[in-house]
């Protein structure tokens, strides 16, 4: 994990609807930006649904949430339909944000070694500062837990 204190990597990445989003482009809010391993599985959809419920509480503290992935932009559409998500997915394919912030970690199951995306969170403050971390969280109380830290 990135380290508290340090400015968060800047990126470009593209969102369920096609459309770039840099993180510069939030300047003068708080980010919530959340990595999360895939569409359309049961832990992420506890999370996303999580942040989709406190989303106003979220908005009326003048934060934003966005959330990565490696999944497709085509996935990304489907999720966000399906869950009703009124916030930003972004697709990252060639896992180069992933890795800038360093949540492609080596997982294991059942005794099998593989790498993938560890679900970590990041709170950005207004000048793109981390100013909190998360890591390996419980998707369905992480957004309580992140919405009383704004």
């Amino acid at each position: 994990m990135l380290e508290t204190g340090t400015k968060a990597p800047e990126f470009t990445l593209k969102d369920q609807d096609g459309v770039s989003h840099s993180l510069s482009d939030y300047r003068g809010q708080k980010v919530i930006l959340y990595f999360y391993p895939k569409d359309n599985t049961a832990g992420c959809t506890k999370e996303a649904c999580s942040f989709r419920d406190r989303y106003p509480q979220i908005r009326e503290k003048g934060a934003v949430v966005l959330g990565i992935s490696k999944d497709s932009i085509a996935s990304h559409k489907k999720f966000a339909e399906k869950q009703e998500l009124p916030f930003t997915l972004l697709s990252d394919e060639d896992i180069s944000v992933i890795k800038a912030y360093d949540v492609w970690q080596e997982k294991s199951m059942y005794g099998k070694k593989y790498f993938g995306i560890e679900r970590s969170t990041y709170l950005i403050d207004e000048e793109g500062i981390i100013i909190k971390t998360y890591r390996k969280v419980k998707p369905a109380d992480h957004s309580a837990e992140v919405a009383g830290d704004l």
